[in-house]
């Protein structure tokens, strides 16, 4: 009679000349296991098994060795060879493995040339990549799986000089003369250095007072306005990482979206009209990927941090996005290409950059308690949005109740 054939899981080795004692593969289930997953503790015959047992398995183990040699990388030739080859090494695998088991999704690794780019420091742009390699960036990027790659921005308005930004008296940048001395010292001490270049600076001319700018006197919505502004430029710099000047049109189309004044030509009268069309363009289709409502009570509280640090810096603030759009002014004039709407767009930028500018204006006139107030107030309607949330995640609808002229805020994940 014929020994038996074991087929246990356990993991423990067996004896390699006692047939007795071995474990079918539980792959092909042909030959006799000589291996264990470290993973999934499966037993299995030969590398070509060990590819097919689990993607789950051989993709996270590959994918944790190319992590750990980045990040032990460094800018040097021996490094840089070395990174090639076992990104080389992968390319080959992956080669075999699709001639051997004609893998589904028919993923090819990067090309060599794009590797070479990349490790010599190379910029590589969408044109230099594969139809392939297109293909999975996409995937990539649709997945979210990019973001995870990018460093978190760490927002102007939370760093400690964000405090001691000081303007002149007619609101512009205060002339600081320059000596060989002061500016040793700068480069001595680069962390004043840097800080000074964390924030944006404020107007190079003075302002000029609101009554040269228009006969009649201002309107009493302008704080609630500024709310709506100040929440929308938040966004588009939290979009951007930080870096709106990577695309000052796509930038200034995003602030043209969110905000009611300066997009849509609205005039919110409340605070909660304000902050309601902001979180309800926040929970859109739109920029539902940007994080939903938990994103826009986050930019409620970048408003009510901006607004306590007061005038000087609500200055820089909007002048910092009265660059933005001359940005975007400036590049569409540039644009040689047909832009849908260019004519419009063109109109709505001068628009919003004039209003961005006579918001200015009429900040730099304002006492400090205005802007204490108004984040106490911003402060309480977050509150209530908040409560709102937890007691119901979804509203019922985006409709106006008769009667009333509240909008409604509706999250949509």
């Amino acid at each position: 009679m014929a020994d038996p054939v074991l087929t246990s899981d356990r993991s423990s080795d067996p004896a390699p000349l006692d047939p007795a004692s071995r474990t079918i593969c539980h792959v092909c289930q042909k030959q006799f296991s000589q291996y264990t997953c470290p993973r999934c503790n499966s037993r299995y015959c030969s590398l070509q098994c060990y590819k097919s047992h689990s993607v789950r398995c051989t993709e996270s183990f590959m994918r944790e060795n190319v992590v750990e040699e980045l990040q032990h990388v460094q800018p040097h030739d021996k490094t840089k060879r070395k990174m090639l080859d076992i990104l080389k090494r992968l390319h080959s695998e992956e080669e075999e493995e699709e001639e051997d088991s004609m893998d589904e999704d028919g993923v090819d690794s990067l090309s060599e040339e794009t590797i070479r780019k990349i490790l010599s420091g190379d910029q590589i742009s969408f044109d230099d990549l594969s139809a392939e390699e297109r293909k999975r960036f996409q995937r990539a990027l649709a997945s979210g799986e990019l973001s995870k790659m990018i460093e978190p921005w760490d927002p102007w308005w939370f760093k400690p000089s964000a405090r001691k930004i000081r303007l002149g008296q007619e609101g512009n940048q205060l002339v600081q003369p320059i000596n060989e001395e002061s500016s040793s010292q700068s480069l001595e001490d680069g962390e004043e250095s840097s800080s000074s270049n964390e924030i944006p600076p404020g107007p190079e001319a003075p302002l000029p007072p609101i009554r040269k700018l228009s006969s009649t006197e201002p309107s009493p919505l302008l704080p609630v306005h500024l709310v709506d502004i100040i929440y929308s430029y938040c966004f588009t710099l939290r979009l951007y990482n930080g870096d709106w000047r990577s695309d000052p049109i796509g930038s200034s189309m995003v602030v043209l979206s969110i905000s009611l004044v300066l997009g849509h030509g609205g005039q919110p009268e409340t605070v909660l009209e304000a902050l309601s069309h902001c979180l309800e363009q926040t929970c859109s289709p739109a920029y539902k990927h940007a994080g939903g409502l938990r994103f826009g009570i986050a930019l409620v509280d970048d408003t009510v941090s901006i607004l306590s640090l007061g005038t000087d810096a609500l200055i820089c603030l909007l002048c910092d996005l009265q660059r933005l759009l001359q940005g975007a002014e400036k590049e569409m004039r540039l644009e040689k290409g047909r832009m849908p709407r260019r004519a419009e767009i063109k109109s709505q930028l001068k628009l919003a950059r004039r209003k961005v500018y006579f918001m200015m204006c009429w900040a730099h006139e304002q006492p400090d308690e205005v802007w204490s107030s108004l984040a106490a107030l911003v402060r309480a309607e977050k509150d209530i949005a908040v409560a709102h949330g937890e007691s119901k995640r979804y509203a019922k609808s985006a409709e106006k109740p008769e009667g009333t002229g509240k909008v409604l805020i509706e999250e949509i994940q």
